[in-house]
């Protein structure tokens, strides 16, 4: 009772939220995206269907429900959900710098490594117990999608098979490159290693155009665009101060040398490249 002889008034009940069904694809969406945040920092065979429903506060059945595969179907979806994220690193304008390109690529490429860390690595070495003909062929999927964007960087139409390997060889030494430096605990700033990989995009690209005419005019325009100041400008400066004592090797080759396979190689990039560009 109060002063006035009258009861006080019942607490007014705080709101509850309104309860929202998710739709069978935003449902299916949150499972996925639990999934990949446990496949981040563990690896697929560390992760059961418990845990994700766990991190998606969901019972059991229920992600049977939408996976009735079990953990083999929704590891597969989950990696399809991360090799699209994957797939995006490397779409990038074409305008500007080569080197400027690869850089923001790559940028984008190894703050996704960071943040999936174990997922990664399990991602690309393979040897899940959820591992099947089809997950390795999203992964395989990954790779033709990077080297596609970085040939249309390259304004390359028809690319020849000197080009395509040289391409093909980069990619695999960016995720080697990106294991190694999980297994080393990201000793190194993501910064130094971006420009490390530029760096050897570089080199792979100038070495190809030696001994291929279509490299060779594709590397002419790049470095076009290059600015004196600028990775490859640093690049260059720095490996003409390593072979400044090597000048013996600018000398002119003797006739057999020059008859040998490397000019054979650079008449067929020269018919590759007259391909390419009729």
């Amino acid at each position: 009772m109060n002063g006035s002889g009258t009861a006080p008034a019942a607490p007014t009940p705080a709101p509850r939220a309104a309860y929202r069904r998710l739709s069978v694809e935003e449902r299916r969406t949150q499972l996925i995206a639990a999934a990949l945040t446990l496949f981040a920092h563990r690896a697929p065979e560390d992760v059961s269907l418990d845990d994700v429903a766990a991190a998606a506060r969901v019972s059991r059945p229920l992600v049977y429900r939408y996976f009735p595969g079990g953990k083999p179907q929704l590891y597969e979806a989950a990696l399809r959900s991360a090799a699209d994220d994957l797939q995006l690193c490397f779409a990038e304008p074409p305008t500007g710098p080569l080197s400027e390109r690869l850089a923001a690529a790559l940028d984008r490429y190894l703050g996704f490594v960071d943040e999936h860390d174990a997922g990664f690595s399990a991602l690309l070495q393979g040897g899940s117990v959820a591992e099947t003909s089809r997950t390795g062929a999203i992964v395989d999927g990954v790779r033709r999608a990077a080297a596609g964007h970085i040939l249309a960087h390259l304004a390359v139409g028809s690319p020849g098979p000197r080009l395509r390997m040289m391409v093909r060889t980069w990619i695999a030494a960016v995720e080697a490159a990106s294991l190694i430096w999980l297994d080393e605990d990201k000793l190194l700033p993501a910064a130094e290693m971006r420009d490390r990989l530029v760096d050897h995009f570089v080199a792979l690209l100038v070495a190809t155009a030696a001994s291929d005419g279509q490299a060779a005019a594709v590397t002419r325009a790049a470095l076009e665009l290059e600015a004196a100041d600028g990775p490859v400008g640093r690049l260059a400066r720095g490996v003409a101060g390593v072979v400044a004592d090597s000048g013996h090797l600018l000398e002119p080759a003797t006739a057999a040398e020059e008859d040998g396979p490397r000019g054979d190689d650079q008449a067929g990039g020269k018919d590759e490249a007259a391909a390419g560009s009729s």
